[in-house]
């Protein structure tokens, strides 16, 4: 291990209990469970995620773009359902026949060109539709929706297996929009069955799933509880934290008269105080918004940070740990993991857990571990 790394330990097996947890929340039968690992599973390493949560028995998985879908063909198993969220541009229909990859459609001009493609290279091909039912994001809407499904005998040989939507604020429970557009599912769901038969809906995201069966239909897609970022705040979370951040301390300082600490000079410290500079910056996914409020410890004791965030360091306040533990090589602050959650460093970030996960660097070593014991 480089000595001047921080080190995110990644727990696999937390992941796949996360999983079989959603699972609890299903109708056995009627509803199963994907997993969505786009962004490199939020940044955890989709290649690890994607292979344990495959055996802990999921086989349907969300990536965001053609890429990150192939690439996922190279670690999941053949028999893994690949679906692609930003949908298929234009040119890269051959691409997606061959690597077996569903594409989430959302224009009448896409399901059209996905269904000439498939035409020409005489091939059914499966794929997934999104309906907009007030994100206003990516989907048909109403009208085009109606569009399609009287014209659905041109579309035989790409008939979707999939009808989708997503919720816009799943987070907030008593937020009216939840209801109209679980109202404006229902619809879809009926208008779609009549002629679909065959196809399933899916509605929920992480948050969603925990809002009630009601938001279930077939198919749930969490992404965000199966990494440890509490689904249903400020609740208490029913998911296991995830993730372990260590940031290694490259200096400590004694302080022999009063100075100032960071950019800006935005804090003083009196004399005898300790600082401890660890390797760990904004630039690390530590955000510059954190200030004061950041906390950490080293082996038990709680440290706080002191001064502006820097791109690649951090100063703590370890005055409070004794010199016995400050002497010790190689000395960790624990930034995440234990008692400091990702809902404590939100609060502390004003940020949602999605910007933390997918933001924590690249110069951070990953290790995984299952029970306990290190993954080779």
């Amino acid at each position: 291990m480089e000595s001047s790394l921080g080190i995110l330990t990644i727990d696999l097996a937390a992941i796949q209990m996360n999983w079989k947890r959603i699972n609890c929340q299903l109708d056995a039968g009627k509803t199963s469970s994907a997993a969505v690992i786009k962004a490199n599973a939020y940044g955890l390493g989709a290649a690890q995620v994607g292979r344990a949560l495959y055996d802990a028995g999921c086989r349907e998985f969300f990536l965001a773009t053609q890429t990150e879908a192939v690439e996922a063909r190279t670690y999941l198993p053949a028999d893994a359902v690949l679906y692609v969220l930003g949908g298929m541009r234009s040119g890269v229909e051959q691409e997606f026949i061959r690597n077996r990859l569903v594409p989430v459609l959302f224009s009448l001009k896409d399901l059209r060109r996905w269904q000439s493609a498939c035409e020409r290279a005489g091939v059914s091909g499966d794929c997934a539709v999104k309906v907009n039912t007030g994100m206003t994001r990516l989907g048909l809407d109403m009208p085009e929706l109606l569009i399609w499904l009287s014209s659905l005998s041109s579309f035989s040989n790409t008939l979707p297996v999939l009808i989708m939507s997503h919720l816009a604020c799943a987070d907030e429970p008593g937020h009216p929009l939840n209801k109209t557009q679980l109202n404006e599912f229902r619809q879809v769901v009926k208008l779609c069955k009549l002629q679909l038969p065959d196809a399933r809906f899916s509605l929920a995201n992480s948050s969603a799933i925990f809002l009630g069966k009601e938001w279930h239909f077939d198919l749930v897609r969490p992404g965000a509880s199966l990494y440890g970022i509490n689904p249903q705040q400020p609740r208490s979370s029913p998911v296991l934290p995830v993730i372990q951040l260590d940031l290694p301390v490259i200096q400590v300082r004694k302080i022999l008269q009063s100075a100032s600490v960071g950019y800006c000079a935005t804090t003083y410290v009196a004399p005898s105080s300790v600082l401890a500079v660890v390797a760990g910056g904004y630039a690390d996914g530590l955000h510059r918004t954190i200030g004061p409020q950041g906390r950490g410890n080293i082996d038990g004791y709680p440290v706080n940070i002191i001064g502006r965030i820097s791109m690649d360091t951090s100063i703590f306040d370890v005055s409070s740990v004794p010199d016995e533990i400050l002497q010790r090589e190689p000395l960790m602050v624990k930034v995440l993991g234990g008692g400091l959650t990702l809902d404590l460093m939100m609060e502390q970030e004003g940020v949602l857990g999605y910007e933390i996960l997918t933001s924590l660097g690249v110069r951070y070593q990953r290790r995984y571990v299952s029970d306990g014991r290190l993954n080779e």
